[in-house]
């Protein structure tokens, strides 16, 4: 981690913190942490507009994917090569026919959902629980975060989750749909908690997982 990490508050501290400055600024150091050759695709998705991914059609929708979401997710060389590839086989097997319906299921489910959610994002190939929960975080960020190894290391520091136990056996990794299930479960009361102590509706589950992805790493 670059410097911006010692000036870090304890996250057990944070968590259990009613300040909303400290979230506040936990929230900042997020940029700290972006790769600079991420930055611009960072700041992109982080605005990204749902209506015109909502109308995109069967090859829009996979050129996003392909050089946009998958980029931002997969920011190792290697890891954004192995699953493209398996994305790819839609162009090259004529199937985005295929990839637009999911699309579209993803914008009619329950978003209260979260295994459906899953569900649906796990069918784009390439995706695992991790990379479909970033996609729904994306897409969903008031009722979605990003499951992944972070947000569990992160966890792990904290003692009196009720999902501990859980949260110990859990391989970073390799999560699975019922993992992310209780990962997403975790930043969306997380999200509740501070919206009700600061007297707000701001705060989101990507919100959360955004903080923790800093303390994880």
């Amino acid at each position: 981690m670059g410097s911006s990490a010692k000036n870090m508050t304890d996250i057990v501290e944070l968590w259990r913190s009613a300040d909303p400055r400290l979230w506040d600024e936990a929230l900042a150091r997020y940029w700290d942490f972006v790769q600079p050759r991420n930055l611009e695709l960072e700041r992109r998705m982080e605005s990204l507009d749902i209506a015109r991914v909502q109308r995109l059609d069967a090859r829009g929708w996979y050129v996003f994917l392909l050089n946009e979401y998958f980029r931002w997710k997969y920011t190792a060389p290697n890891r954004y090569a192995s699953t493209t590839k398996h994305l790819r086989r839609y162009e090259e097997t004529g199937t985005l026919a295929v990839l637009a319906k999911i699309k579209d299921r993803l914008f009619a489910f329950d978003p209260d959902d979260i295994g459906a959610g899953l569900s649906i994002a796990c069918e784009i190939r390439g995706l695992g629980p991790a990379g479909a929960s970033g996609l729904l975080a994306l897409m969903l960020p008031v009722t979605f975060g990003t499951a992944d190894q972070f947000v569990v290391k992160a966890l792990r520091s904290i003692p009196d989750l009720p999902e501990a136990s859980a949260l110990a056996k859990m391989n970073p990794e390799q999560l699975t749909p019922s993992g992310a299930r209780i990962l997403i479960t975790i930043l969306r009361r997380k999200a509740a908690e501070n919206n009700h102590a600061f007297r707000m509706s701001s705060w989101t589950p990507r919100m959360v997982d955004k903080v923790l992805w800093t303390y994880g790493r």
